[in-house]
């Protein structure tokens, strides 16, 4: 079956939005976001979720959103970091879609991100950050794709995915 969509994971401030819309602008595709769709169907931001609902209440919008985004054609994904740790979702995108994780080492993440108030989880000391990053490694690395965002343009990352959807649709 070929590859209907590319899935863009990793973990905050990897670049997946920014690399999405140009992915999506260069091949013609539409660019989905699904924290945007989360905000969007909810009215809420991100942020208010966490305070309301928890991590795990925002989870289980994430899954929704996730199966949403994955029904469509040719699209350019953009997910949470945490997404693809439920395990239904990560087995639908790796049906349909060409799933890449976009990596960079931790000072990056920190001065692409800053102390942004609609990243709840980016709201903690560096040590706490570092420890998230660590949990999510092999689950990230065992992901089908890596590309290192750290000293690549916003460009070179967007050819290199599409470089990996075209040998791998």
């Amino acid at each position: 079956m070929a590859h209907k969509n590319i899935v863009l994971a990793g973990f905050m401030g990897t670049g997946k939005s920014t690399i999405g819309r140009i992915v999506a602008e260069r091949l013609g595709w539409r660019f989905v976001d699904t924290d945007a769709l989360i905000t969007d169907r909810t009215e809420r931001s991100i942020a208010q979720i966490f305070t309301d609902d928890g991590e795990a209440g925002f989870r289980q919008l994430e899954a929704v959103a996730c199966c949403d985004a994955a029904a469509g054609c040719h699209c350019i994904i953009a997910v949470g970091g945490g997404a693809l740790l439920d395990a239904d979702v990560r087995a639908l995108f790796s049906e349909r879609a060409v799933v890449i994780n976009l990596r960079c080492d931790l000072e990056t993440i920190m001065s692409r991100v800053g102390h942004d108030p609609a990243r709840p989880l980016f709201s903690m000391e560096r040590e706490r950050l570092a420890g998230l990053l660590a949990s999510r490694a092999a689950h990230y690395d065992s992901l089908p794709h890596q590309i290192d965002t750290t000293h690549l343009s916003p460009q070179a990352v967007a050819e290199e995915v599409i470089r990996l959807w075209q040998q791998n649709r």
